[in-house]
């Protein structure tokens, strides 16, 4: 058992309770040590503890090792600044090295704050900072924003050196994929608040504090960040010392003009313009309770009637906005096609001119499904829809939706599809459905045969001698270079968005999704072999992804409701189309 002594007696060095490995070789030890009170984070909602660390002129000048550890402990002695003796015991939480069941607690006067460390990601040699665990860093230049999901939970922000995009949007799914994955959730770092308590209010980030108007999107950056490098939850994270800096780097977007002729075309040349407008847009669970103002909370989505009044009128006027001739719809819910359903409300909230599709045949066992919504003053409604019944969708799934529309006088019409397939979500998943490791995810192989069938099924819908050809449209839940979309490229059917926006490893526009820090496309217009030229413009309108969820209509920020942002978890893709 170690000794207390007095200041400046023979002490334990904490680079010696760190070691150079993820474990203390002391865990389990009574020690004592002296070092400088970096942080103190017993303040109400804190860590209950501090972090101390070695001057400067008492390392070991063993890079491998840290020089701080974090004391856990109530007692109220020392302060930020000042020289500090302790005794307790070596103990490994949760991959975080600290000092607990104190038994002394002195100061020992003002001390010598060690200097920060200069910090870069991706981390030097792919090797998470272990060394420098517990110290104080700072983070040379900027870094950018990839994640808010639990901002006003946990008040916690995800940065990397530049945004990360889901290797399988860029590349084919296999090792290399995986790889790639493993190495940009390795050097990532969280910008913590401080505190060890859920739903910070106010929610700190950006500085200032996140409201309606002053928000954080993926892809903003942040300098100025210096403080102490803590491992909690298995993260890496920056428990600030002073307010970073945070620059707008993805300002939120006005909504995608119509393509408008090229001002080089000769007076006399026929001018292609957009003629017909299709937006497209996972809903987030639209459920409208009973449909009468009751029946709250629904099985999805909304808690409440003020809940779902917000959520219908953040998406009316997310819809309403790029000026659509037509819509289609994913995660609606499943209740029919009354007065008293939920795709009802939704046409009503878009305005006296629209009107949905009636695909009331055969619409699946789901909760939730895929609709078709037109302007009736601008498109014509030319026939019956029909919804793909057979296997695989005969017992389970969301079977797609299709309609053929025409424009008044125009000669031309349009088959619009509408799919919506399984999620990567792995509950359930068996056999083939298992997480193959490949960067796919879960339910791969039931993507694969779902899409497999419609195209089959596209092929026998009856084709009137105007159709100018099909635009599948909807969220396929699948990675632009994963197998559904491989499928649809050999089929002869081309990604609209990628004819104007490109991607890469190094930059990859427009994406409509964001997952755990990475962007990504589950949203897609498809157009058929015979339509691709017809297309003039196609884009994904960031308006959801890169916006907290905190923003949301079932966040804790109020939004106003004629605000589109964050509307939705996914963002619209709006195809322009020339017939």
């Amino acid at each position: 058992m170690a000794t207390a002594g007095a200041c400046g007696d023979a002490a334990t060095a904490i680079s010696r309770v760190q070691g150079e490995g993820t474990d203390s070789p002391l865990a389990g030890q009574a020690v004592t040590v002296e070092g400088v009170i970096t942080m103190d984070a017993r303040h109400k909602d804190g860590f209950h503890g501090f972090y101390l660390q070695q001057s400067d002129h008492e390392t070991d000048d063993n890079p491998n090792t840290s020089e701080a550890l974090f004391v856990y402990t109530s007692r109220a002695t020392g302060s930020r600044g000042e020289r500090v003796r302790v005794s307790g015991r070596v103990k490994e939480f949760h991959g975080l090295t600290e000092l607990t069941e104190i038994t002394t607690l002195v100061v020992c006067g003002t001390g010598n704050p060690p200097a920060p460390v200069p910090v870069t990601l991706p981390w030097p040699d792919n090797q998470p900072p272990e060394h420098l665990e517990n110290m104080r860093v700072t983070m040379a230049g900027n870094l950018t924003v990839i994640d808010h999901y639990n901002l006003a939970r946990y008040g916690e922000l995800t940065l990397a050196a530049g945004d990360q995009t889901i290797p399988t949007e860029f590349m084919a799914p296999g090792a290399a994929a995986e790889a790639l994955f493993q190495f940009q959730q390795r050097n990532r770092l969280l910008l913590d608040d401080g505190k060890g308590t859920r739903d910070p209010r106010p929610v700190p980030w950006p500085t200032g504090n996140l409201s309606a108007n002053h928000t954080v999107r993926t892809g903003d950056r942040v300098s100025q960040l210096s403080g102490v490098l803590d491992f909690r939850f298995d993260a890496w994270r920056l428990q600030p010392l002073s307010p970073p800096a945070f620059q707008s780097a993805n300002p939120r977007p006005a909504p995608p003009q119509r393509p408008e002729p090229s001002a080089s075309e000769e007076p006399s040349a026929p001018k292609e313009r957009s003629t017909l407008r299709v937006v497209t847009l996972n809903l987030g669970n639209l459920f409208n309770g009973n449909g009468q103002g009751g029946g709250f909370p629904a099985p999805r989505g909304a808690k409440s009637r003020q809940q779902f009044e917000r959520q219908l009128a953040r998406l009316a006027s997310a819809l309403r906005a790029p000026d659509p001739d037509i819509i289609a719809v994913t995660e609606v819910e499943n209740d029919g096609y009354g007065r008293d359903s939920a795709i009802a409300d939704l046409a009503d909230a878009l305005g006296e001119h629209w009107r949905y599709v009636k695909a009331d045949s055969q619409t699946g066992s789901d909760a939730i499904r895929s609709d078709l919504l037109y302007r009736r003053d601008r498109v014509t409604a030319q026939g019956k829809a029909s919804r793909l019944s057979s296997v695989p969708f005969s017992h389970r799934g969301r079977p797609p939706v299709a309609q053929v529309f025409r424009q008044p006088g125009s000669e031309r019409a349009l088959r619009i599809v509408a799919p919506h397939l399984k999620s990567k979500a792995c509950r359930g998943a068996k056999g083939p459905d298992r997480n193959r490791h490949d960067g796919q995810g879960c339910y791969s192989h039931s993507r694969e045969q779902a899409t497999r069938a419609i195209l089959r099924w596209i092929e026998t819908l009856p084709r009137p001698g105007n159709l100018a050809g099909t635009l599948v449209t909807g969220d396929l839940n699948s990675y632009a270079r994963e197998l559904p979309l491989q499928l649809m490229a050999e089929a002869g059917y081309t990604n609209a968005v990628r004819l104007f926006h490109d991607c890469s490893k190094t930059s990859c526009e427009q994406t409509s999704y964001r997952y755990q820090g990475r962007g990504g496309t589950l949203d897609y217009s498809l157009a058929s072999e015979g339509l691709a030229g017809s297309v003039v413009g196609a884009s994904i309108w960031s308006i959801n992804a890169d916006e907290p969820r905190a923003l949301g209509y079932q966040g804790p920020i109020p939004v106003p409701e004629n605000q589109p942002w964050r509307s939705s978890d996914h963002d619209p893709v709006i195809t322009d189309l020339a017939l």
